[in-house]
């Protein structure tokens, strides 16, 4: 029969703990309602800027012109950020959390990532990694040393703190990259948000675009007898950095909400574990008292019959 004082210890424990998962929880329910109406709200914008850019890109039908463009970032590079080109090296753009606690959600995205790595590097196509969030730099650190794949770039902060400023960093380091012909192509890997209970992995392709693009029936029709001012091409150099940027903030928004919903729900499933945890330890501990007190009064018993 187990000690009451280590099973009294241990209830306290497991009390401490359910504390701290259902406070998690709570915090998470919290944020996960704001994250999740953010991005509700501009998956709007992103579908129909993407629309648009579809637009163009088939109306100049891979024309672009290179009078008077002024290059003052990598990103407003537009005729080199479109271009194809033999594929040697991709950039894989990898959205994982600061923090752990949430569930399996790190773990199937460092899965999706090996994955993607494992297929590229069958294809004799090395892999250049920029990693949001500090699990999915530990996480992926040790697994890559086999493979063709080099981690060049890592953000943390922005894996808190979904904001432009540091989404225009990453965006304009991966343009620096890929203009530097380092990388010919670039991927996210991340989550889509569906509701408080589910998510999914995704894998988007940003560049180079691919044809069916501009051949998808959602793409915006561009009327020949339209007018560009100043024109179409001054206009994609604005369009091809706000689509980048625009695309990526979407990803870490959606992966943010991800992240908060797993943690609510592993947090929570924590919280009744705990519960049911002190429940079987507190039977435990009411049958180990019963049998002291048993044993007790047998003793008593039989030493008042030894005195007789």
């Amino acid at each position: 029969m187990a000690n009451l004082k280590d099973i009294k210890t241990r209830i306290q424990s497991v009390q401490n703990t359910g504390k701290i998962t259902r406070a998690m929880k709570m915090v998470a329910a919290a944020k996960v309602k704001r994250a999740e109406s953010t991005v509700k709200a501009t998956r709007p914008f992103t579908n129909e800027l993407v629309s648009v850019f579809g637009g163009l890109l088939k109306a100049v039908n891979g024309h672009f012109s290179l009078e008077n463009l002024k290059v003052e970032s990598y990103l407003d590079n537009y005729p080199v950020l479109l271009e194809h080109r033999e594929i040697k090296s991709v950039g894989l753009l990898v959205m994982t959390s600061n923090k752990g606690l949430a569930g399996a959600y790190n773990a199937n995205i460092i899965r999706k990532t090996i994955t993607r790595i494992k297929e590229y590097n069958d294809s004799n196509i090395s892999v250049k990694l920029f990693i949001v969030g500090q699990k999915g730099i530990s996480g992926l650190k040790n697994k890559i040393s086999d493979y063709d794949c080099e981690i060049v770039k890592k953000y943390l902060s922005v894996a808190n703190d979904v904001n432009i400023s540091g989404v225009k960093i990453i965006a304009e380091d991966i343009a620096e990259k890929f203009v530097k012909k380092d990388i010919d192509k670039i991927e996210i890997i991340t989550t889509r948000f569906k509701n408080m209970m589910s998510y999914s992995i995704q894998d988007w392709e940003i560049l180079p675009l691919s044809e069916e693009m501009t051949k998808k029936e959602s793409v915006a029709k561009i009327d020949a007898l339209m007018l560009f001012e100043p024109n179409i091409y001054g206009i994609l150099q604005r369009l091809v950095p706000m689509y980048i940027t625009n695309i990526i903030y979407q990803a870490l928004l959606e992966a943010q909400a991800s992240e908060l919903a797993s943690r609510m729900t592993a947090m929570s499933a924590a919280s009744n574990n705990a519960d049911e945890m002190i429940r079987l330890l507190s039977i435990d501990y009411n049958k180990a008292r019963q049998w002291a007190i048993t044993q007790e009064l047998v003793e008593i018993v039989s030493g008042a019959n030894a005195l007789k």
